[in-house]
């Protein structure tokens, strides 16, 4: 994430509530509109938010694609009160994606292996030893909203 300063009293920008960040619109770094965040999605035997979930693609809300977003892509620009992802809107469209009825099972290894691979990142869990150690969810599934 970018740092930033900011006067006044409040724990941002270097510490924010999840809360604050969904909705938060993305841009590409050419100031093309991306999406926005639905979701932030936090490891829990680590703690780190893993995944940021973007919807794009559709209008109004209707036909939205949903993409999981290694979350160290993601820069905040805290001034406009956005996030830059230095994607190309054609590769996010060709991303893997998922409709917002029928979520991946993100705790899979080999699912977060495919999704860092198609965005040229390494997932933090092979280079810091740490996170999810098996196949298995980290909790039985639940219905999504």
């Amino acid at each position: 994430m970018a740092t930033a300063t900011r006067s006044g009293s409040g724990p941002g920008p270097e510490v924010m509530s999840a809360d604050s960040l969904i909705g938060d619109k993305v841009v590409s770094t050419r100031g093309e509109d991306l999406g926005k965040i639905e979701e932030l999605m936090i490891d829990m035997e680590s703690g780190r938010v893993n995944y940021a979930v973007l919807s794009f693609g559709g209008f109004l809300g209707i036909g939205d694609k949903l993409f999981a977003i290694p979350f160290k892509m993601l820069h905040l620009d805290p001034d406009r009160k956005q996030f830059v992802l230095d994607v190309d809107k054609e590769k996010l469209r060709n991303a893997p994606g998922f409709d917002k009825h029928d979520w991946p099972k993100m705790g899979h290894h080999a699912w977060g292996e495919e999704i860092h691979r198609y965005y040229g990142e390494t997932p933090y869990w092979q280079t810091e030893g740490v996170g999810r150690t098996t196949e298995e969810p980290f909790r039985p599934e639940e219905p999504r909203h």
